[in-house]
C-alpha cells in the first residue's frame, strides 16, 4: 500500500520570495500564499477567514519563483507537506510545517500582467541525514 503526502493550494503571496542558498550550493526559495475562505455563521455574518502557509521551493524552481513570483500574485501551488524540527539561539526546541512546492503555476486575469500561464515542475532532492540519505519511517507499522 502506497502513501499520499499532497497539497493543493490557490492564494495570493504575502511577501516576494527570499532566496537562499544551502551548504550543498543548491537554492531554495522561501515565501507566504494566503488562501482565503468566505462563509456565512449561524447569526448570518458574512465572515473572511485568511490562513497563511509556508511555502519552500528548491533548486530550479527556486530560481523561477524568484524571477516571477511577487507579493499579491495569485498562484496555483503543488507539493507536499514537511515538518522540520531544531534547536532555537535558547535551546529551545521549535519546529515547524511547511509546503515544499513541486509545481508552481502562474495564475491571473488577462488584461492584469498575468495572461500567460506556465507551469513549472522540479524534483525535490531527498533530504541527507548524517551522509545518507533519508529514508523515511520504518516499514514497521503496527497495522
Amino acid at each position: 500500500m502506497g502513501y499520499v503526502n499532497k497539497v493543493i493550494l490557490i492564494g495570493n503571496l504575502g511577501r516576494d520570495p527570499e532566496i537562499r542558498q544551502l551548504p550543498s550550493g543548491q537554492n531554495v526559495a522561501s515565501f507566504t500564499l494566503a488562501t482565503t475562505e468566505n462563509y456565512t455563521n449561524k447569526a448570518g455574518e458574512k465572515v473572511k477567514q485568511t490562513e497563511w502557509h509556508r511555502i519552500s521551493a528548491f533548486g530550479r524552481l527556486a530560481d523561477i519563483a524568484g524571477k516571477y513570483l511577487h507579493k499579491g500574485k495569485q498562484v496555483y501551488i503543488e507539493g507536499k507537506l514537511r515538518t522540520r524540527q531544531w534547536e532555537d539561539n535558547n535551546n529551545q526546541k521549535r519546529s515547524t510545517t511547511e509546503i515544499v512546492a513541486l509545481t508552481i503555476q502562474l495564475l491571473g486575469q488577462a488584461g492584469a500582467g498575468a495572461s500567460v500561464q506556465e507551469e513549472y515542475t522540479e524534483p525535490v532532492s531527498e533530504p541527507v541525514i548524517n551522509g545518507e540519505p533519508d529514508k523515511g519511517p520504518d516499514d514497521d507499522v503496527p497495522f
